[in-house]
């Protein structure tokens, strides 16, 4: 797996919009803080148009990225948002010239797209609060920022009384759950297998969570974790007849005949305090009283 350079004074970082389009206003205080911490900060031409739901049309959004991409000057790779639109974009980009000069690609939600791209072609990337929720929890925003510049070192949560004890290390991987559910079978699968996996949503049905829960078991993607690891599952809902499980409950019964570390509540995912990790690179989790997350 490839780690791209950690970020350094003057480098260049790209802010672009890949789903739903954002305003000038949201986006300054990203531009602002990146440059209080000496670096340059560039956004891509079309960053602020306006298609629909989305920021410009899949041409305009895919001509951003690759810039991005292949720009060298360019050292990381801020996404503005979330939102919906990132997986149309997959089949016209070529990630030929960012194979030559890699670079951090970063954000969460909408953007776990890219970093299943990435887990394919072997480069590390972060999870993490993106330019829209800057203002939002400055803790998660200087996560981001120490990841970025190679300071982050592990992550620690309280106790929940639904966590399965162990511990064991494999690389981490993983994002928005039903981002992952929707590429199953795509060129963009990810390979679990040895691996711990992150997973977070938002906005689901409890049925629905069980139902990409049981494809991820039938295809095969928990049996050989080495770990599970669960974030943010913000504001589920429910039918008229209930479904009778908590997600927690859920995402146990799926692992059930496994014998793998759980954690539940990590601070990261569609909660103010999105904290960052790294995916693609090996890690140690400890579930016990408290969870650590270290990387190796």
């Amino acid at each position: 797996m490839i780690t791209p350079s950690f970020l350094k004074n003057g480098d260049g970082v790209a802010i672009i919009a890949t789903a739903r389009k954002v305003s000038e206003s949201e986006i300054q205080p990203a531009v602002e803080f990146f440059e209080g911490k000496g670096l340059k900060v560039c956004t891509g031409k079309n960053l602020y148009q306006s298609y629909h739901q989305f920021a410009g049309n899949d041409e305009q959004r895919a001509g951003d990225l690759q810039w991005a991409l292949d720009d060298p000057a360019i050292k990381a790779i801020l996404i503005a948002r979330g939102g919906y639109g990132s997986v149309r974009l997959l089949e016209h980009i070529n990630f030929t010239g960012f194979l030559k000069n890699p670079k951090w690609l970063v954000g969460y939600s909408d953007v776990t797209v890219f970093h299943s791209a990435l887990h394919g072609i072997g480069v590390a990337s972060l999870h993490a609060t993106m330019p829209l929720n800057f203002t939002k929890n400055a803790e998660a925003t200087e996560s981001m920022y120490a990841a970025l510049s190679g300071q982050l070192t592990h992550t620690v949560t309280e106790e929940n009384f639904s966590n399965r004890w162990g511990t064991s290390q494999g690389e981490l991987i993983g994002g928005n759950l039903s981002l992952l559910y929707s590429l199953c079978g795509t060129p963009y699968d990810i390979d679990t297998a040895g691996k711990i996996l992150f997973i977070e949503d938002l906005d689901e049905y409890l049925y629905h969570i069980d139902r990409m829960m049981m494809q991820l078991k039938l295809s095969g993607k928990l049996k050989h974790l080495k770990g599970l690891i669960v974030g943010g599952m913000t504001d589920m809902k429910d039918n008229a007849i209930p479904f009778g499980k908590l997600p927690e409950e859920i995402i146990l019964d799926a692992v059930a005949e496994y014998d793998y570390p759980v954690c539940f509540d990590f601070p990261a995912g569609h909660i103010d305090r999105n904290l960052a990790m790294y995916f693609g690179r090996k890690v140690e989790l400890k579930v016990e009283e408290k969870t650590v997350l270290t990387y190796l």
